[in-house]
C-alpha cells in the first residue's frame, strides 16, 4: 500500500480548514506574546501552510519556517507573499536541521511534535533543536492527550469541503491501530476530490500519533539538556495543568 504524507490534497484541505491566523484555544495569542517578551529570531518547525508564522510575521516578528513537506511548504511560501511579507523557508527533516544559523526561539504549535511517530526520532528531533538553540535560547511547543477514540477499525470523523472552483474534497479518518503500551494510534486518511460528480483525484494518508504524560516528555526534554522546564496549561502563561482535556505548552531553556 502507498501513502501520500501531506501530499496535494491534504494540502489543500489545511489551508481551507486552518485559515491563516485561525487561534485554537488561544495558541496564536500565547506564541506571540511569549515571542514578544523573549525576543531574537525565531524559527517556527513544522510550519505547514503558515497559520501561526503569518500572524506572527504580522506582529513584527523575526521568525523563519521549516517543513519537510514540500506541499505545504510551498503553500506557505504562497501566503506568506500574498500579504507582502519575506522571511527564510526550509525544507528539512526535524531529525537533521541543518540550517544555517541558531536561534533564540524555536517553537511547535499546533500539537504537531506528536506527529513524530518513533519515539528515538522524538528524541533526536529534541537533540536537533536544542543544538540549534543559541545558548539561553528557549524550546516552545505544545501538546495534548487523547483521551478518547480508541477503538481500532472506527471510522473517527468525516469531512466534506469546498474548493474555490466548486469541487468537493471529501475526507474519512478511520483508526486502524492503537497501541496503549507504546503510546500511539494510527488512522488512514482518505481524500477524494470530486468535480461534477466525477471523482478525479484520491489520496491515502497514513497518520500516527503518539503521545507523551506530562512529567515524562519533561523528563526527556531534561535528559537532553534543557533546563527550566515549565508547563502551562491552555494556553494560559503560569496556569497549573489540572485535567487530560487541557492543551499543554512546554517551554525550556539551553
Amino acid at each position: 500500500m502507498s501513502f501520500s504524507n501531506y501530499g496535494e490534497l491534504c494540502t489543500e484541505v489545511y489551508d481551507l480548514t486552518k485559515k491563516v491566523g485561525q487561534s485554537f484555544g488561544g495558541d496564536i495569542e500565547y506564541y506571540t506574546s511569549r515571542l514578544k517578551e523573549n525576543g531574537g529570531r525565531t524559527l517556527e518547525a513544522m510550519v505547514g501552510s503558515g497559520r501561526v508564522i503569518i500572524p506572527l510575521l504580522e506582529a513584527g516578528l523575526q521568525v523563519d519556517g521549516m517543513d519537510y513537506s514540500a506541499e505545504m511548504l510551498a503553500s506557505c511560501q504562497k501566503r506568506i507573499d500574498e500579504k507582502g511579507l519575506s522571511t527564510n523557508l526550509y525544507q528539512r527533516v526535524l531529525q537533521k536541521l541543518d540550517l544555517p544559523q541558531k536561534y533564540n526561539n524555536i517553537i511547535i504549535p499546533g500539537g504537531s511534535f506528536l506527529l513524530i511517530e518513533k519515539r528515538e526520532e522524538s528524541r533526536q528531533a529534541l537533540e536537533q533543536m536544542y543544538e540549534n538553540l543559541e545558548d539561553g535560547g528557549r524550546l516552545i511547543l505544545d501538546i495534548f492527550l487523547p483521551t478518547d477514540n480508541f477503538e481500532a477499525g472506527k471510522v473517527l470523523r468525516t469531512l466534506t469541503v469546498e474548493c474555490l472552483n466548486g469541487d468537493i474534497i471529501t475526507m474519512e479518518d478511520k483508526l486502524v491501530e492503537v497501541n496503549f503500551f507504546e503510546q500511539y494510534k494510527v488512522s488512514y486518511l482518505k481524500y477524494e476530490k470530486w468535480r461534477q460528480g466525477s471523482l478525479i483525484q484520491t489520496e491515502l494518508q497514513r497518520f500516527a500519533i503518539r503521545w507523551y504524560g506530562i512529567e515524562e516528555l519533561k523528563l526527556i526534554m531534561e535528559s537532553v539538556g534543557f533546563k527550566n522546564v515549565s508547563v502551562s496549561a491552555d494556553f494560559e502563561y503560569g496556569k497549573k495543568p489540572s485535567h487530560a482535556q487541557q492543551s499543554f505548552v512546554f517551554e525550556a531553556t539551553k
